[in-house]
């Protein structure tokens, strides 16, 4: 089994580590009300995809 021969420096610990980080999904614009969805998703405003009524989406009560 490998054993380390010298101590792991801060440095290259927290150079391995830079590279772990979250990134933003990309958003696309629906072609058909125009608000962000995600690519290759029904769209959640409307429930369309690529052109055709796919979901019937229910109007959101408001609660007052």
């Amino acid at each position: 089994m490998g054993v380390p021969k010298k101590k792991t420096s801060k440095s290259r610990i927290r150079k391995r580590r830079a590279q772990q980080k979250l990134s933003a999904p990309s958003l696309s614009l629906c072609p058909q009300c125009n608000s962000f969805k995600l690519p290759h998703f029904v769209c959640p405003e409307c429930g369309y995809y690529k052109g055709k009524l796919v979901m019937v989406v229910k109007e959101k009560e408001e609660e007052s």
